[in-house]
């Protein structure tokens, strides 16, 4: 249950908000499809609801004893959405092989390694595939494009776009928005993290994450939050294969984040402007770098 140990978690919490509304559960066909995981996930969470006496577990028959109680959810850190789990896994698997154009991946046993339907596997190599990494063969296959240099200069030419209007609606939010206390809680973490530099320097690529996610989300717009998932996988996973001095060049990142963070503050557009590109420019030149090692 290691491996699977996230995805069961979020799909328990799922199937926990289920039965605050049901008096019986599903056939476990069905709560699978629903939950998008296994059938050996399915017991192993029907059994956890029958040991803490939410249900009677009777073969067919899943009788509701009780509703949830705030208790009985694992907590948000222990569980991650099934989109990042899938991502992380699909990454994991490119990056094993190397992330060298030819690579094949196979949906089924992806799923099968997550311990989740194919289902949901299915959908995110399609929504993926569209930016031209990934390509569809028959028989539940596909295909790595490859990470070319090509494909990372026009990713980060749109990055640029998209971040620096984000960037610009972010020192418009009104003072009371949650984004200025999140962005100060992203800036102590940032200090935390230079703080213990020599140690904690491979933490960086989340914390890059989530910030960079936070301003994109100040634009307001489905479009550009929805294209960061691409911006955020290949930015975060480049982190990943590219060794070379990685401890200097996290450190270097996380100063012009403070820069960046500093000015958003200041809620000077200018300013704003100076900092954003110059934290994209380095981000540009680092995942060239990437590019070219893989290659």
């Amino acid at each position: 249950m290691a491996k699977q140990n996230t995805v069961f978690k979020d799909a328990y919490n799922r199937t926990l908000r289920l039965i605050e509304d049901t008096d019986q559960l599903p056939s476990e066909p069905d709560l699978g499809a629903n939950l998008a995981v296994s059938r050996t996930t399915v017991r192993a969470i029907l059994s956890r609801l029958g040991d803490e006496g939410l249900i009677v577990w009777d073969k067919r028959s899943k009788t509701v004893l009780r509703r949830p109680l705030p208790g009985d959810y694992f907590p948000d850190e222990e569980t991650n959405s099934l989109s990042e789990i899938i991502e992380r896994s699909f990454m994991r698997r490119i990056l094993a092989g190397g992330a060298q154009p030819g690579m094949q991946i196979n949906e089924l046993e992806l799923a099968r390694d997550i311990g989740i339907g194919t289902t949901a596997v299915r959908e995110f190599l399609i929504r993926f595939s569209r930016f031209g990494l990934i390509e569809k063969r028959p028989n539940s296959h596909w295909v790595l494009k490859g990470f070319t240099r090509e494909f990372a200069l026009e990713l980060t030419e749109v990055r640029e776009m998209f971040e620096l209007r984000s960037a610009l609606s972010f020192v418009h939010l009104v003072e009371e928005h949650p984004a200025w206390a999140e962005l100060r809680a992203i800036e102590e973490q940032h200090h935390a993290l230079l703080a213990d530099i020599d140690n904690r320097y491979t933490e960086f690529s989340e914390l890059d994450e989530r910030f960079h996610l936070m301003v994109q989300k100040a634009s307001s717009n489905r479009f550009i939050i929805d294209f960061y998932d691409i911006i955020s996988i290949v930015f975060h996973y480049h982190y990943q294969w590219n060794k070379t001095n990685a401890r200097a060049r996290n450190q270097r990142a996380l100063e012009e984040h403070l820069d960046y963070i500093k000015a958003l503050f200041s809620r000077d557009p200018a300013e704003v402007e100076v900092t954003c590109r110059r934290h994209l420019k380095s981000a540009r030149e680092t995942l060239l770098q990437s590019i070219q090692e893989i290659a």
